[in-house]
């Protein structure tokens, strides 16, 4: 592919003119690179004679080329293994165009890896200290523009952030915009189990059936179905306990199972992890932002030459221009973003992270934002995804790969077909627009190309989607992702009334949920009150009231649990930012999740963050948060809860009204009532709170509805992300 010619960047600023420092220290970083490049790439690259010389790199500096960063991470994530080649053809091919490379790597935090132990509380707070980063070394250098190494977790938006917030500060300052265009990991394949470790666990699930844990043997088998993924490894880990915990397995074995699990599990060349969670729901939104080139966006395996050369070769189009700027480009596609987003079934932390990239940009955004964009019009649900029938996003790359389907080209397309109005006009990092875009190669468009096992769909499953943001009378904003649940499921928990168990804290909900004899002892502890069991009974399984509502309490208890009209909300309060830096209540969630029982009746609350979801509601991202005198800090196991998940609304409720038949919301009193129980958690709260460096804790930030950012960030977010953007006049 031949080379293009990038313009000189059109700023009177340029401090490698006017400072002759950076021309003494910088030419041999560029040529380490480019020698290192080389090297690696080896036969690639053979009979390439090199051009690059101190003095080539020091007159390209002088003149002000294009300084194009490529921004990578650490290779102690699995989604950076191969960034050395990525960055290697990068570099190669910046340098053939005209522009001086650069490469600088970030940090970046496994959530995976960070699951149940203290990493979790700093995952939040590493976008904001990735943005930090970046920004730093961005500005001390003073590079144009950047070639993004795209991970998951936090880093995606932690760098979209960055990038935004840069090219608004250079905006401020009079100089020219700050461009960039991001290159995803690929997806990482999904592991195998071994077909004799599987003979084996299939083994103890016969096992637990002899002998009466039918609840083990059919959780055990759940987890068996599933696409071996270091998510799903948590849910063997939680049954295997519980199998070990009846004496079913020996430590011994339980320890061998999950060695044998975890060592099966991802490729030797890493990449995103294939379920839907943050990483790919990262990838997916940051493609409806516009800014990953469609040869780059899902790969099966690390991309091309080619491919890098043909995301590299569009900068061509936009350096210098204001509307290609990433400020721009973000709040032009913020809607096709959202609605893509939304259609997709992405994970529920991105709520909180779009609006932080929002801020970070400038923009006046918060939750209440996104959530009228995503309920402007009604929002189809077009993902048939599936970590149980092989339809994970490895499969989805496998299908774009082969060219039958385009990615979010094709969700934006079936869209567009299913009346959901897209900002067509809006630029993207082709340098072209959408509707430029989808103008080529129209017949790769259509979903309906997937004849077998399709992911992305043409006929929606159902005509809502995406993530709801809740209201409720004890709390302003909460988050729970309705795409995670079917419509079954949601009937099954909407407009139903939920016994709270209460958990100051994430340890305590971890212990408490592990323990194979938790409902048993719910019971015998008389943790609910009777004459609110036969009203929730009434009001849950009003056909079930008149057969069961004289029968005593065990027996009462027992057959709620069976039939399903006893509802818990397991409530985990004190996870919110400041309180704990807002990890993710993973762990939890999937320990409900290997529970039959406990599964079927629990809906999950928190101000801490969730990715994906439980059988029933997982609501998450309470504001404001428990140590922040939100009302999750005052509530008790054994209040009750309206659950509306349609009406988007949870009330507390009066319990004395209800068991008169009245449904009374009201909460205020409780603040009164429970002060010498709020003041001990909060007590609590703190002492924990030195668990965490304090050099990293969130404080001085805005709310989860805020987007966690600091405080002087969102201060400074005035524009209208309406008003203050500029689209390409079509065809120009």
């Amino acid at each position: 592919m031949p080379a293009v010619k990038y313009p000189y960047i059109e700023s009177k600023v340029n401090p490698y003119r006017d400072n002759v420092q950076g021309k003494a220290n910088e030419p041999i970083c560029v040529a380490g690179l480019l020698d290192r490049s080389k090297q690696i790439l080896g036969p690639e690259l053979k009979g390439m004679q090199p051009d690059w010389t101190l003095e080539e790199i020091y007159d390209r500096l002088h003149n002000n080329a294009p300084r194009i960063a490529i921004i990578g991470g650490s290779a102690d994530h699995p989604a950076h293994i191969m960034d050395f080649q990525t960055i290697a053809r990068a570099a190669i091919r910046i340098w053939q165009n005209g522009g001086v490379p650069f490469q600088f790597s970030t940090p970046v935090m496994c959530d995976g890896t960070a699951q149940s132990n203290q990493g979790m509380s700093y995952s939040l707070q590493s976008r904001n200290a990735v943005a930090q980063m970046i920004v730093n070394q961005m500005e001390a250098h003073s590079y144009h523009g950047a070639f993004v190494i795209q991970g998951c977790d936090k880093q995606p938006l932690g760098v979209v952030s960055a990038l935004a917030h840069l090219d608004r500060v250079r905006r401020e300052r009079g100089e020219a915009p700050f461009f960039a265009t991001f290159a995803p990991a690929h997806v990482l394949k999904g592991g195998t189990i071994p077909p004799r470790l599987y003979a084996e666990l299939e083994e103890v699930a016969r096992h637990a059936e002899s002998i009466g844990e039918e609840d083990i043997a059919y959780d055990l088998r759940d987890a068996l179905s599933y696409i071996l993924q270091c998510s799903s490894n948590t849910a063997f880990q939680g049954v295997l306990e519980r199998a070990r915990e009846k004496g079913i397995i020996t430590i011994e074995q339980h320890e061998d199972y999950e060695k044998r699990l975890a060592v099966a599990t991802c490729d030797s060349q890493g990449g995103v992890c294939a379920f839907n969670g943050t990483g790919n729901s990262s990838r997916h939104l940051i493609a409806g932002l516009g800014l990953i080139h469609p040869a780059l966006e899902l790969l099966t395996a690390p991309p091309t030459q080619e491919q890098i050369n043909a995301a590299l070769d569009s900068l061509v189009h936009f350096i210098n221009n204001p509307i290609y700027g990433v400020t721009n480009i973000m709040a032009a596609n913020i809607k096709n973003a959202i609605r893509i987003h939304s259609a997709t079934g992405g994970s529920t932390n991105i709520m909180m992270h779009i609006v932080a990239a929002m801020l970070y940009g400038g923009y006046k955004f918060d939750l209440r934002e996104y959530d009228k964009i995503h309920h402007e019009v009604p929002i189809p649900d077009l993902f048939d995804y599936s970590l149980t029938q092989g339809r994970d996003i490895y499969a989805l790359a496998i299908q774009c790969c082969s060219g039958k389907i385009r990615g979010m080209e094709t969700v934006f397309h079936e869209l567009m077909n299913n009346g959901v109005p897209m900002d067509i006009d809006a630029p993207t990092v082709t340098g072209t627009t959408w509707r430029e875009r989808l103008s080529v190669k129209k017949d790769q468009l259509p979903a309906e190309n997937v004849e077998n096992n399709p992911i992305i769909l043409s006929k929606p499953k159902r005509p809502f989607s995406g993530v709801d943001v809740l209201s409720g009378n004890f709390f302003e904003s909460a988050v729970v992702k309705i795409s995670g649940m079917s419509t079954t499921q949601i009937d099954e928990f909407d407009k139903k009334i939920a016994f709270v168990l209460y958990y100051e804290n994430e340890d305590d909900a971890n212990e408490g949920l592990l323990d194979v004899n938790l409902l048993e002892k719910l019971k015998l502890n008389r943790s609910f009150n009777y004459k609110s069991l036969i009203a929730v009974l009434k009001h849950n399984s009003p056909h079930l009231f008149d057969s069961l509502k004289d029968k005593e309490y065990d027996e009462l208890f027992d057959t709620m649990v069976k039939e399903g009209a006893l509802k818990i909300a397991v409530v985990i309060s004190g996870q919110g930012p400041e309180a704990f830096g807002m990890p993710e209540m993973f762990t939890p969630m999937q320990h409900i999740n290997a529970n039959r029982q406990l599964k079927r009746i629990a809906t999950l609350i928190s101000d801490g963050r969730y990715s994906g979801v439980t059988y029933g509601a997982a609501i998450g991202h309470m504001t404001p948060e428990a140590i922040k005198g939100g009302g999750i800090l005052y509530l008790k196991t054994g209040d009750l809860l309206y659950i509306g998940l349609r009406e988007r609304k949870i009330q507390f409720l009066n319990e004395s009204a209800f068991q008169d038949g009245k449904l009374l919301f009201e909460f205020e009193s409780i603040k009164q009532e429970r002060k010498e129980i709020a003041k001990n958690r909060l007590e609590n709260m703190r002492k924990r709170q030195r668990r965490i460096a304090a050099s990293n804790r969130l404080i001085g930030h805005t709310d989860a509805a805020n987007g966690v950012v600091p405080f002087y960030v969102a201060e400074e977010a005035v524009y209208d992300y309406k008003k203050d953007v500029i689209f390409p006049v079509y065809g120009k």
